[in-house]
């Protein structure tokens, strides 16, 4: 149960609500951190080692399962860092989305059990440590609370929030991916974006998300890469634009496994003209 008196616990609620392939629970004080079964720290990720290691198997199998052949190692964690980072991204962006709320969530202070029955992606468990938020907000009154003066030094702590939890957790994959630096976090780019783009049209307020997105990843905005920025392919004989789409800034290697099903929004794709009408080709296996 959501921990009483959470700034963060209403927007969980809903998020479950439009997407019941992933639940978040708040942890209560005192309350211990889930161990066993398929939970991992997201700290043991950013370790890398053994805990990396199961984690990443998971993956190997589902590949070699569905597609029956052996992926590179490098694109298995690949696959699992976009597993993870996908609805980790959420955990910030959709209070930040819905409530004007920005939760701080250090490595320590998440787990993830990708495994659980009946949930596509998966569980979250946390422990918020502190949130930010606009003068004015009722929630400015909770323990932990934070305001900052407005709506663009709030974005600028959504940046900061993402990044002090997923810092770490790229460290641990992007030796296995063979990334570093900017690769990672043009990835880490993508994540924050396509997730919630994706939760935002569940929500049906798509215009909206496309709109804060892009103000939230204008470009130049370090240690991200790139910008959020949609377009709008113009429609069949100038008849009504075709669904926002964009341009990735990273590849999520699926072109591995088939070397012509590119993603539509595949910057390979995009260079070479060639795309399949696909979604990205890991959202729909987000779990």
């Amino acid at each position: 149960m959501p921990v009483p008196g959470s700034a963060v616990a209403d927007a969980y609620a809903r998020l479950a609500e439009a997407f019941p392939a992933l639940a978040v629970t708040e942890l209560a004080a005192g309350e211990e951190t889930p161990r066993g079964g398929g939970w991992v720290a997201a700290a043991e990720l950013a370790e890398g080692g053994t805990a990396l290691e199961a984690f990443l198997a998971w993956d190997d199998t589902q590949v070699r399962r569905d597609y029956g052949q052996q992926a590179r190692p490098d694109v298995i964690a690949g696959f699992g860092l976009h597993r993870y980072a996908w609805p980790a991204c959420l955990l910030i962006t959709v209070p930040w989305f819905l409530h004007r709320r920005v939760p701080r969530y250090p490595v320590t202070h998440v787990s993830f059990d990708r495994a659980a029955p009946g949930l596509a992606v998966g569980r979250m468990a946390v422990r918020p440590d502190g949130f930010a938020c606009l003068p004015g907000d009722p929630a400015a009154a909770l323990p932990g609370a934070r305001v900052v003066p407005d709506e663009e030094a709030l974005r600028a702590e959504v940046r900061a929030a993402v990044a002090q939890h997923l810092e770490p957790v790229l460290g641990g994959f992007g030796p296995l991916m063979r990334r570093r630096g900017r690769a990672l976090w043009a990835t880490a780019t993508d994540e924050i974006v396509e997730s919630l783009w994706y939760v935002s049209q569940l929500l049906g307020e798509e215009e909206r998300g496309l709109a804060e997105l892009e103000l939230l990843l204008p470009g130049a905005t370090k240690p991200y890469v790139g910008a959020a920025t949609f377009r709008r392919p113009a429609g069949p004989s100038g008849g009504e634009p075709a669904r926002a789409t964009r341009d990735r800034v990273s590849c999520c290697m699926f072109y591995t496994l088939r070397p012509d099903d590119y993603c539509a929004t595949c910057p390979r794709a995009c260079a070479t003209g060639r795309t399949t009408g696909r979604a990205t080709a890991l959202t729909a296996q987000a779990g």
